[in-house]
């Protein structure tokens, strides 16, 4: 099971703040705050775009392994 919560923090600290992270991946401060309190999902396009944001850093096969086959 993918823990996203931790892979979304890693990502905040990559950026070192939600906004900042959300400005990198095109979304709102308030979706990744629902992303880390479990009330909403992410979609395969934002795990792309989580992905760019962070170099890499945190695969969109880490984030969704369902669609992309677990990270390697």
């Amino acid at each position: 099971m993918v823990d996203l919560k931790a892979h979304i923090e890693a990502a905040i600290e990559y950026h070192g703040s939600q906004a900042k992270l959300a400005r990198a991946a095109g979304c709102s401060q308030q979706y990744i705050s629902l992303l880390l309190q479990g009330k909403t999902g992410l979609s395969a396009e934002k795990a792309i775009d989580f992905e760019r944001a962070t170099d890499g850093k945190i695969s969109r096969s880490a984030l969704r392994p369902d669609i992309f086959g677990a990270a390697a």
